[in-house]
């Protein structure tokens, strides 16, 4: 839902200022094919989104117009223009991820003698051992911790899938110790900004990007990988994967993914798995060389041939 509404919050503008209107006054016969198409153009040009991104606003914008399908009729034949608009296809990289020692510099960074240094590890932790999406992590609240310890978390996932998930115990020191801190304000998320409100993704985009940069002075290998939210549920699967021997359905399981096809990526990108099947399978035997019949130059110097 976040991510629709992001398409449209930059569509919506976008569309008006070619039109030369106001976004309150923009109708759906504005919003042409050849618009769509310029607006994608826009993304990659002018914002430097990736393809995925713009086959994400692609997608919510064909989402929208087939919701007016039933609903406005005489826009049906726009609605068919639109939605004809393929995705535009791209290269798929392997994944960035981080290894244990990795993982651990960043959840080391956070000044834990602060209120912010404890709600940011306790933060990073629960999105690493819960692999969640960002958009999971900022949209929890405090009813989403179970148990009286702590034990579980409850997230909703993409199409209202919820699932449950067990927490260490290292994790549920962390967010009790944030939780000792959180300042009394009248709302029920978890965690919170500087002025009490619900931390937004960007938000915590930037908070741990400024940890990344400290872990870096500890741990130089940091400095090659580019460190997003999602590479910390990267992070997650790629560990799930190596515990549970390259089962991808306890993967897709504990990341909530609706397509255990999903999990593709993280056997792409596995080494450990790729070296098992390497070991599993024999190569074929070489069969020793050779050198009779060949003359060596030396030999004939010695021989006075």
């Amino acid at each position: 839902m976040q991510s629709y509404r992001e398409c449209f919050r930059l569509l919506v503008p976008y569309a008006a200022k070619r039109v030369k209107t106001r976004p309150c006054t923009l109708k759906i016969e504005h919003l042409t094919a050849a618009l769509v198409l310029a607006f994608l153009d826009f993304l990659e040009s002018e914002r430097g989104n990736g393809v995925s991104t713009r086959n994400n606003r692609l997608a919510a914008i064909k989402s929208f117009f087939r919701y007016l399908e039933y609903r406005v009729p005489e826009c049906l034949d726009l609605a068919l223009q639109v939605r004809a608009i393929p995705q535009k296809r791209a290269d798929k990289p392997l994944i960035d991820w981080l290894d244990r020692t990795e993982m651990q510099a960043i959840l080391d960074a956070p000044d834990t003698g602060t209120v912010a240094g404890l709600r940011d590890r306790a933060m990073m932790h629960l999105c690493f051992a819960a692999g969640l999406r960002v958009s999971e992590l900022t949209g929890l609240t405090l009813d989403s911790l179970s148990g009286p310890q702590l034990e579980t978390v409850r997230v909703m996932g993409k199409g209202r899938r919820e699932r449950e998930l067990p927490l260490w115990k290292e994790t549920r020191t962390a967010l009790n110790e944030w939780l000792d801190v959180r300042p009394a304000v009248n709302n029920r998320y978890l965690f919170l900004s500087a002025r009490g409100r619900a931390l937004s993704t960007d938000g915590f985009a930037y908070i741990l990007d400024r940890h990344v940069a400290k872990a870096v002075l500890e741990t130089p290998s940091l400095a090659g990988k580019r460190v997003t939210p999602h590479v910390l549920r990267h992070a997650t699967a790629m560990s799930v994967l190596h515990v549970c021997r390259g089962d991808p359905r306890k993967v897709s399981l504990w990341l909530g993914h609706a397509d255990v096809r999903t999990t593709e990526d993280y056997l792409r990108a596995c080494p450990a798995e790729k070296m098992e099947i390497l070991e599993a399978h024999a190569p074929p035997s070489i069969r020793r060389g050779s050198f009779k019949g060949v003359k060596d130059s030396l030999m004939k110097v010695l021989e006075g041939k």
